[in-house]
């Protein structure tokens, strides 16, 4: 059975509870194991607070951080940190739902890396009309394992996965992603670029905390920044990266004339109470393409 240390990195939010159903379940497996929280510079300290706890708990740390460092920054920081021969990321926001989880990668045999897969929770009636919720359901199909194995190292993300620590220290995450994004998606490359042994099995944890629409939308931008500062590596690992790169000067130039306009009426649709996913797909595409036209910060509205 495999020694484990389970790292989460954290941002205000609140996984004091993510951290005790994991460490329930690694307590009942009788192996070796470890927890370490890793806050990346909170600002709310209510968060800090409740957090706190967690070092209250058999095997389990909290780390606190004063100055943010950036999304792969503090992923690569777990890794130092952590003792244990296996490393399993699992994000803050993300919730336990099976009670073999970590029992199920303690004995995974496959693969250097191993991917568990993301599953959808939360009230269907309740969650009607927010975008994150229907965004993740109408991409749930794709979550599955068959569909993963399609294309599994642009399918590696970085929400819940298991990984040799010695080869997480040799291939670190890309410091330069401090912003929302594709960090996981550059990781995948290096990892197929090196011959990693990737293994895709059912295991997810599950989706139940979505932020406004407004939070989304941002969140949604901010990836796309991302994206595009890093298009040159991420070549051949983004849909909608090679979608706008197949595009001829023409069509793009209709799409950002089109869409600089418009831009401030989608996102109010979006960001209220009856956001279209295909308006969603969209406005990322018109956002893409107009930053490759040296337009940025223009569709606030």
């Amino acid at each position: 059975m495999r020694s484990i240390s389970i790292v989460i990195p954290t941002y205000n939010s609140v996984c004091f509870t993510l951290v005790a159903d994991l460490q329930r379940q690694a307590e009942a497996l009788g192996a070796d194991y470890e927890i370490v929280v890793a806050d990346d510079g909170s600002t709310d300290s209510g968060v800090i607070l409740a957090n706190r706890a967690i070092n209250t708990l058999p095997h389990c740390r909290y780390l606190e951080r004063k100055v943010n460092i950036g999304r792969a920054a503090i992923r690569n920081l777990l890794a130092r940190e952590a003792c244990m021969e296996w490393l399993l990321y699992i994000d803050a926001d993300m919730v336990v739902c099976r009670e073999d989880y970590v029992s199920r990668y303690a004995r995974q045999q496959e693969g250097d890396v191993v991917v568990g897969g993301l599953a959808v929770g939360g009230d269907p009636t309740l969650l009607a009309h927010n975008l994150r919720y229907r965004y993740e359901r109408a991409a749930e199909q794709q979550h599955t394992v068959q569909q993963r194995m399609l294309s599994p190292y642009r399918d590696f993300h970085t929400a819940n996965f298991l990984i040799r620590r010695r080869l997480m220290l040799q291939t670190p995450f890309d410091e330069r992603f401090r912003h929302y994004g594709y960090e996981d998606v550059l990781l995948g490359k290096q990892l197929e670029r090196q011959g990693v042994a990737l293994t895709h099995i059912d295991n997810p944890v599950s989706f139940e905390h979505f932020e406004t629409n407004a939070s989304f939308v941002s969140k949604t931008e901010e990836g796309l920044r991302t994206l595009y500062q890093f298009r040159d590596e991420l070549k051949g690992y983004s849909t909608l990266l090679d979608f706008a790169l197949k595009l001829s000067p023409a069509a793009a130039w209709c799409i950002r004339t089109g869409f600089r306009p418009a831009a401030p009426l989608m996102r109010r649709q979006l960001t209220g109470q009856h956001p279209s996913l295909q308006l969603f797909k969209a406005y990322k595409l018109g956002y893409f393409l107009l930053m490759s036209n040296g337009k940025t910060g223009v569709v606030n509205g």
